[in-house]
């Protein structure tokens, strides 16, 4: 019932923004929202959808005990739904392993995490040094996880994003927010800075500074710097490595793509001359 029902909520949304579509040729390259933890202001045209999807690796250390997880598929959906409004799902499936002195134990827990769901909303273009401004929100539905990623309560952040035009080839993109676990109810601050740059043709780099600031806790600080190539205007690759500033994380290694497609066809037939 709830497959059926989310198909039936997909293709309404489908359809309905097939209205004022424009084509993917006047779009120009894409701007995603992965490889890095910093969201872009940028929201997808009406009439379009955006997958950006990946895989990857991170661990954990804490004296004898080591955290594994692998992200097998982190899949972020991005639809345009009506000017400057784009709507959010996402949907990872985790397998994680634990070690103790060196040796895996045998206690593996997999499965889906919770369900994101979410709005961009594009709020300002850039302008006069004024950044170009964007706001997100998502909540983390707990009955669409598996057991072992089970929260107890439903999870929600929000977050603004900005981004600066420094040149040519670099920018400045930077986000502000709280997020809220589900199995937590203390608020953290949120924050990402990320200098984004090119390299060669459609080679680009970025090197990225995130972290959080919980409330009764101690604060989290990572970075992270990678890679994108885009193939064509609507496919991209991606690679990245990190690790974090304060204790947690040893290692993030990650790899995924992006493409952009039309849900309705854009193209005009082209018409055969009548004879007369």
């Amino acid at each position: 019932m709830l497959n059926r029902s989310v198909l039936l909520v997909i293709c309404f949304l489908i359809g309905f923004s097939g209205i004022a579509q424009v084509s993917d040729a006047e779009l120009g390259p894409l701007i995603t929202d992965r490889p890095d933890a910093t969201e872009s202001p940028n929201v997808v045209p009406v009439g379009f959808l955006q997958v950006e999807t990946g895989m990857f690796y991170e661990s954990y250390k804490d004296e004898a005990v080591k955290s594994k997880d692998f992200t097998l598929n982190t899949t972020l959906i991005r639809m345009g739904l009506i000017k400057n409004v784009e709507l959010r799902l996402g949907w990872d499936f985790i397998e994680g392993r634990t070690e103790l002195n060196g040796n895996e134990l045998d206690d593996i827990s997999s499965g889906f995490s919770p369900l994101l769901a979410g709005v961009k909303i594009h709020i300002a273009e850039e302008k006069n040094g004024f950044p170009q401004i964007g706001l997100i929100g998502h909540v983390n539905l707990p009955f669409t996880a598996g057991k072992d990623y089970k929260p107890e309560t439903t999870a929600a952040d929000f977050r603004f994003a900005f981004s600066h035009t420094l040149s040519e080839s670099t920018n400045l993109s930077y986000n502000i927010g709280a997020a809220w676990e589900g199995d937590n109810p203390e608020a953290a601050m949120i924050y990402t800075i990320a200098y984004g740059f090119g390299i060669i043709n459609r080679l680009g780099g970025y090197v990225e500074l995130y972290g959080d600031l919980p409330e009764n806790s101690s604060a989290n600080h990572l970075w992270d710097a990678g890679f994108t190539y885009l193939v064509s205007d609507s496919f991209q690759l991606d690679a990245t490595v990190g690790t974090s500033l304060t204790e947690g994380q040893d290692i993030l290694l990650s790899a995924g793509a992006s493409f952009r497609i039309p849900l309705k066809s854009n193209q005009v037939r082209r018409q055969e001359p009548s004879s007369r």
